[in-house]
């Protein structure tokens, strides 16, 4: 199992800011996105990133950006999952509340190893408006030509290619066993979100 941090996005609701690069209790939202998925896979993630300067963000890291520019989270998606061999866990680097319980399970439930059964895609259900978290899921190597033929029909929704590929996802009452959902792909998209995020942090002690 690969593992992808991404980092695509131009913050231009946090002001061109690299949002990821924020210090959350001490740390920066980017470390600690990296140290739960590195848990998880047993190994640095690729970091998938279109800002100039995004290789010195972690020198330790490979970081690439988009294969298939202006694409949005989708882009991210497709560039993680065509970057490599096998399955990739894929995690937005402004979710700072996931937890290594969560993306275990996103893994195991993803059918990783498994002789038969095993799904393209695997995300975890969500309060969301898509009612799954793509941004914090397991993509296989089928998702990325399905990705390619949503791309050539112009849609750019992180979702669409679903139906040409094998989807599960993790059951919704599942995922509030590793804590609120509210809480676990909470993203800092604005000052605003940070001020949230920090006040959330100072409750957990």
């Amino acid at each position: 199992m690969r593992g992808a941090v991404l980092a695509g996005g131009a913050a231009r609701r946090y002001g061109g800011r690299p949002k990821g690069l924020v210090e959350l209790g001490g740390r920066r939202i980017l470390d600690r996105v990296v140290d739960v998925v590195a848990a998880v896979t047993g190994d640095a993630p690729l970091l998938v990133a279109n800002a100039p300067d995004a290789a010195g963000w972690r020198p330790d890291l490979r970081t690439i950006p988009d294969v298939r520019r202006d694409c949005g989270s989708l882009g991210g998606i497709y560039t993680a999952v065509v970057s490599g061999a096998g399955p990739v866990l894929c995690v937005a680097w402004d979710m700072p509340f996931l937890t290594a319980d969560l993306l275990r399970a996103l893994v195991t439930g993803a059918g990783v190893g498994a002789t038969s059964g095993g799904y393209d895609a695997f995300l975890p259900e969500s309060d969301g408006r898509r009612g799954v978290e793509p941004l914090c899921a397991v993509y296989g190597p089928a998702c990325g030509p399905a990705i390619e033929r949503q791309l050539a029909r112009g849609d750019l929704r992180a979702i669409g290619f679903h139906a040409d590929v094998k989807v599960g996802t993790l059951p919704l009452e599942r995922v509030r066993a590793f804590g609120d959902p509210v809480d676990l792909f909470f993203n800092v998209n604005t000052p605003a979100d940070l001020e949230r995020a920090e006040a959330a942090w100072r409750r957990r002690g």
